[in-house]
């Protein structure tokens, strides 16, 4: 069994790898932190984990963190970055969901996030954590930057283009839009029921957090620059991401369908739908699968690529337990079986 603590737990993320964990055959939970809810059993704050989780919120204390095998971090962007190197140094394997190592520059980091990197010498020994990209290099790894939702949808689902070289690198363009659970656990106007409910927006048109990320690993994939505009929307529902990619092909006789298949063929997480497919968000709610169906609807060459995900689960929690699955040597998929919810 490994002894996990997690970092964080009154948030979504927070929340949805308590649920994960709870039921994970190899996972003891002997930790889980809040600053403002010390003391207070978790399942009085989250009903669904009575009969559960049998633990109580507690102070972030670095001692008792340090007695945990593997360590979650679902905090604030910020937040794993002051505490990870008392954690490395003891031993403890850390998968941050935040974006504090997702990115290499710690010059980067600062001007999409707004403050100094408190580490930026851990940042070539963090490992980005997606696994269909970076398997061997997770299952080696003590700290592991769990990748942020929009990038996994939007990654995925450009990835079998960009490696093959078969588009335009200059020209890349992420349509993509998420439930309000993205936004997070708080207070905000925006996602109060009365102003999220039947509207639908694009926000944070001039550049988006997530843009570089994305950017980043397109890169490492095409090994050169490539040039993406991404738009992220907001929609009026809870769950979920839906991702609509353009790309224009330089090679318009290209089986698309069969270089999807091709790539995905050993992917337990990433379903190529049959050709003609248009997949639902609402396919993946609460599963750890990425669907995705291809289509090639212009004569002249535009490359068009659905990707869908749940935003809190192979978006997050879900891939950050994928990931410590990888790290600890167990099956991958253990603790992430089951079947999307539909309704």
């Amino acid at each position: 069994m490994i002894r996990a603590g997690i970092v964080g737990g009154t948030g979504y993320t927070g929340v949805e790898l308590l649920r994960l964990l709870a039921g994970h055959p190899e996972v003891s939970l002997d930790v889980i932190t809040s600053r403002s809810e010390e003391g207070r059993e978790v399942a009085d704050l989250f009903p669904n984990l009575r009969g559960h989780v049998d633990l109580r919120f507690s102070q972030p204390e670095i001692g008792r963190l340090c007695e945990c095998e593997t360590v979650f971090f679902a905090t604030p962007n910020g937040t794993a970055m002051t505490m990870v190197p008392q954690l490395i140094s003891a031993g403890v394997r850390v998968i941050d969901l935040a974006a504090d190592f997702r990115l290499k520059d710690p010059e980067t980091w600062e001007q999409w996030y707004g403050i100094p990197h408190a580490c930026p010498d851990y940042l070539d020994q963090a490992v980005y954590g997606l696994p269909e990209t970076n398997r061997d290099a997770i299952r080696a790894a003590q700290l592991i930057a769990n990748p942020g939702c929009y990038p996994t949808a939007v990654q995925l689902g450009f990835l079998p283009l960009v490696e093959a070289q078969v588009v335009d690198m200059d020209g890349l363009i992420a349509d993509a839009k998420s439930g309000v659970s993205g936004a997070g656990r708080k207070a905000a106007t925006g996602t109060l029921l009365c102003e999220a409910s039947e509207n639908f927006n694009a926000y944070a048109v001039p550049g988006h957090r997530h843009l570089p990320e994305i950017r980043q690993g397109l890169e490492l994939a095409a090994t050169r620059p490539v040039g993406l505009t991404f738009v992220p929307h907001l929609t009026p529902m809870i769950r979920g991401i839906h991702a609509t990619l353009y790309a224009r092909l330089s090679d318009p006789d290209r089986d698309l369908q069969a270089l999807y298949e091709a790539r995905y063929s050993n992917e337990y997480f990433v379903d190529i739908l049959p050709a003609g497919s248009h997949p639902e968000t609402r396919s993946v709610r609460g599963s750890n699968h990425c669907r995705i169906a291809v289509h090639q609807p212009q004569p002249g060459g535009v490359a068009v690529v659905l990707s869908v995900i749940d935003n809190l689960v192979k978006g997050a929690a879900g891939q950050a337990v994928q990931n410590m699955n990888i790290m600890q040597g167990f099956n991958e998929s253990l603790g992430l079986a089951d079947i999307a919810l539909i309704p």
